[in-house]
Order: structure tokens, then C-alpha cells, then sequence
């Protein structure tokens, strides 16, 4: 399965059997981004988060407050 990073709009293929092909082909919506786009922009959340003037909103949830 071809996919595009909607980032950089680099094209990379899928292996049709795993999850995430199938996610991206039952729905839609879902968006593909490539590794490199995708380490770049938790390395520069977590720069962020370290400076103290970002604030990083997170919901109420049980599972979220041991993140």
C-alpha cells in the first residue's frame, strides 16, 4: 500500500497485513506520517514542555496521568 506523510508529502509503502494499512484503509480520515516527521515533532513537544512556557493540555483520564 503506497501512503503519503502529510507533512512532507514523501511517498513510502506499507505492508499490506499490518495494522496501520489497516487502519488507513477502513478509515479515511486517519492520516499517515512519516518516522522523520514524526520524531522531529515529539523532539521539539518535548523542548517545548522543558522550557516551562508551554502548556501541554491533557484530559482528566486515569491512563493520561501516568503519561
Amino acid at each position: 500500500m503506497r501512503v503519503q506523510c502529510v507533512i512532507c508529502d514523501k511517498m513510502e509503502e506499507l505492508v499490506d497485513d499490518t495494522l496501520e494499512a489497516k487502519r488507513l484503509r477502513n478509515r479515511p480520515i486517519h492520516t499517515h506520517m512519516c518516522k522523520e516527521c514524526h520524531d522531529r515533532i515529539s523532539e521539539r513537544t518535548k523542548e517545548r514542555l522543558a522550557t516551562g512556557a508551554f502548556h501541554f493540555y491533557r484530559s482528566s483520564r486515569q491512563i493520561e496521568d501516568d503519561f
